[in-house]
């Protein structure tokens, strides 16, 4: 028992890394192998990339929508034509992103009338809020270029009488079809609604669309929307009645043979058009 072992160490000795490792690197974990990029690369903060709350098709996809140029498509449906994982996971991910500010989306209305999903993508949450002032703000000047063009304002035009939705239909074809003749005639979905009434004040006083559309279209470029309530033609003669009864007035319907507004209770010939057809058989 009092012989000494002169193999076991006098204590155990502690794992240091720059002494039992000399060349002090660890045995797990990552290691980076990187090389500096000089041009195609995104810069992505940290925030986003290793964001604690995000789930990590969220990230990726925050990292693929601010990599994209500007105008690129990054609705649901082609972001699932592009990546292999399904709708319903990508418009969950976009969701995510907009709780936590890295995506706005907002719906628009184009001047066609159309409306659109307009997406803005941010790197940096609540920068705007930090980076604007009120002071600044106040300081800053617009200039004349800056200001939006004024809407131009339309005329008012006389409504029909009986506003049929066929009636209307029509009238709206009518106005959709003026920029056939002159570019400068291109209406939006909003005007076209707010024109159509007096086009169809027109075509209830047995003036055909092919007659309206001669009229707002000649003597280009005087005003010719201002022509639906300037030059509002007369009304046609009212026929006198057979008998006292009084006639049941019919809703306006565009004859097969002339395209002539008339009355009638359905759809057919006008009544020249009649007289034509029975001369010629």
């Amino acid at each position: 028992m009092d012989t000494e072992n002169r193999s076991v160490p006098a204590r155990v000795q502690s794992r240091i890394p720059a002494k039992n490792h000399p060349d002090g690197h660890r045995t797990a974990g990552v290691v980076h192998d990187h090389v500096r990029h000089t041009e195609n690369f995104t810069v992505i903060g940290n925030d986003l990339a290793q964001h604690p709350e995000l789930s990590l098709l969220a990230i990726g996809l925050a990292c693929y929508i601010q990599s994209v140029r500007p105008g690129t498509a990054v609705d649901i449906k082609t972001l699932a034509a592009r990546f292999p994982e399904g709708p319903t996971r990508i418009a969950a991910a976009l969701r995510e992103l907009e709780t936590h500010g890295y995506l706005r989306r907002s719906r628009e209305r184009t001047p066609t009338g159309r409306i659109v999903t307009r997406t803005i993508s941010c790197n940096r949450p609540g920068h705007r809020a930090t980076r604007e002032t009120p002071a600044r703000r106040t300081t800053t000047r617009r200039t004349a270029t800056d200001e939006p063009a004024p809407r131009k304002r339309l005329p008012a035009v006389p409504q029909p009488s009986y506003p049929s939705p066929a009636l209307l239909r029509t009238a709206v074809d009518v106005l959709a079809g003026l920029r056939r003749h002159d570019p400068r005639l291109l209406l939006s979905a909003t005007d076209a609604e707010h024109l159509a009434p007096g086009v169809a004040a027109w075509l209830e006083r047995d003036l055909t669309p092919t007659a309206v559309r001669h009229a707002l279209t000649a003597n280009l470029p005087n005003e010719p929307l201002a022509r639906l309530a300037a030059q509002l033609p007369p009304p046609p003669p009212l026929r006198p009645p057979a008998s006292p009864v009084p006639e049941r007035r019919h809703p306006l319907q565009t004859c097969d043979g002339c395209d002539r507004a008339f009355r009638a209770p359905s759809p057919g010939r006008c009544r020249d058009c009649r007289s034509e057809h029975s001369e010629a058989a």
